[in-house]
């Protein structure tokens, strides 16, 4: 990105100024060689991302900030629906509420080096992953529903979990005001057999070691020590989100001009908030994210099956879920003043600061464990969220690496083979239903996410607690 078109804030902190059909600026945040790094076409989206009606003080990109449909994937919006404000499909995204959960499991590293080999092919066995995957679970039009409303909560009084978990899941696990009427039947039928299911492209299941504290005090309030064995799941709402996407965004392109709304990119498809459309939308959205949650509910029961056939004194207790990929309605102060606002987070995590009334009780004081994942073979953080973030990006922070190279020039550029072979040299058993899928999510396509942590903390929108790093890692 020419840093040129932009103003410089902080040595993390860049603006876009206003200017044209811009409502309000651009902010993005990232180092000086993140920023650099950024394909121009950020700064246009952002840019026309800043025009969309009702949008609240500035369009936002995070560090890992790339080229999404749309919105720039790691872009945050809030729109007011009382000054017309919109919501887009397009500002979510296809993969409604991916997410990340991590786990606790009281293991030493020395349990899971005896054992990895029977690990990775136990969780490979048991855990459905890759392209069009499907689980042993089928749901009926009844079923199906149910889930929809009832996300994880569903999940657990089908079986699935603790009821310890749900307080330690965005929404208690629950999005209120799902309405599966606004949910086509193909949206549906895509989803039927695919609960429990990782999915294919960077979605995974890891477990990883702590390697480095860089925060003790938030460290222990969180439960984390060095040289703990975690386990993150990774992972969205599959079919149903990508067809929900689709279908909306369709809708929104066709009905804009008759709502009165000026698209800079046929892209940036939306709605008034307020409208028939719009509202339709929120209820289809808010399924889908029951979807991820339940799924995501589902994968952890099926992981903590084959942690306690192998480490019978394991004990996978829920550290926190986070989803990417949403729009909620939320209250933030602007100027002093409390408002209610539809923030848009694609490709974002949520990053609530401490003493917010959404965290569970013991974390509540610390701020929201903020889960941030690398891709294959690389590391992954636990950060906090922070109060300063909760004026500087309505509470978000980045969601991962963010991709440096598309997926065919990775599979050009590498041979699943080698990737696996290269991990496995450094202790890293992977375990994929394809060599083609290995190839694509290769470290090498992939910033740095250390670089892209490191600038959320410097810009305040979260604070690092730990580094943790794969030892097993099962990959759609």
């Amino acid at each position: 990105m020419d840093l040129g078109k932009l103003e410089k804030i902080d040595e993390n902190s860049w603006r876009i100024p206003q200017t044209g059909a811009m409502r309000v600026p651009g902010v993005l945040y990232g180092s000086e060689a993140l920023i650099r790094a950024m394909d121009d076409k950020v700064h246009e989206q952002l840019s026309n991302v800043a025009t969309l009606p009702g949008i609240v003080e500035a369009a936002y990109a995070m560090p890992d900030a790339h080229w999404g449909y749309g919105f720039p994937i790691g872009g945050v919006a809030a729109f007011d629906p009382e000054q017309g404000g919109i919501i887009s499909a397009g500002g979510v995204g296809f993969d409604i509420s991916c997410g990340v959960r991590t786990l606790h499991t009281g293991l030493t590293p020395r349990e899971i080096i005896d054992r990895q080999k029977d690990l990775a092919d136990a969780l490979f066995h048991r855990i459905p992953a890759g392209l069009g995957s499907t689980g042993a679970i089928h749901l009926n039009d009844a079923e199906m529903d149910a889930m929809l409303r009832g996300g994880a909560a569903w999940a657990l009084e089908r079986g699935y979990g603790v009821p310890e978990d749900l307080a330690h899941i965005e929404e208690n696990g629950r999005m209120s005001g799902a309405d599966t009427e606004q949910v086509s039947a193909l949206a549906k039928k895509r989803q039927r057999d695919e609960m429990g299911t990782l999915g294919s492209g960077n979605h995974y299941l890891e477990v990883q070691r702590v390697t480095e504290i860089f925060d003790e005090t938030l460290a222990a309030a969180f439960g984390i020590r060095l040289d703990d064995i975690k386990v993150s799941i990774h992972c969205g709402s599959r079919g149903l989100g990508h067809q929900i996407g689709s279908e909306y965004l369709k809708r929104m392109a066709q009905a804009a001009a008759s709502h009165g709304i000026e698209l800079p990119d046929r892209e940036l498809a939306c709605a008034p908030i307020n409208s028939d459309l719009g509202q339709s939308y929120l209820g289809a959205m808010r399924a889908g994210i029951n979807c991820a949650l339940a799924n995501r509910q589902i994968l952890t029961h099926l992981a903590r099956g084959v942690f306690g056939d192998l480490f019978p004194h394991a004990r996978l207790d829920l550290l926190y879920d986070v989803s990417h990929n949403t729009c909620k309605l939320e209250e933030h102060r602007v100027n002093g003043e409390k408002r209610m606002l539809h923030v848009h987070r694609k490709g974002a995590t949520r990053a609530f600061g401490p003493g917010h009334p959404a965290l569970p009780e013991p974390l509540r004081p610390h701020g929201q464990p903020v889960l941030i994942g690398g891709t294959m073979g690389t590391a992954s953080y636990i950060l906090a969220g922070t109060e300063e973030g909760m004026t500087r990006a309505w509470g978000s922070a980045c969601h991962g690496a963010g991709r440096s190279m598309s997926r065919h020039q990775a599979t050009r550029d590498y041979t699943g083979r080698q990737v696996q072979d290269e991990l496995a040299a450094r202790g890293i058993l992977v375990r994929s239903p394809t060599q083609r899928g290995i190839a694509e999510e290769a470290p090498g396509a992939y910033k740095d996410v250390a670089d892209v942590v490191w600038a959320a903390h410097h810009a305040r929108l979260a604070r690092l607690v730990c580094k943790v790093e794969p030892m097993v890692v099962i990959k759609g």
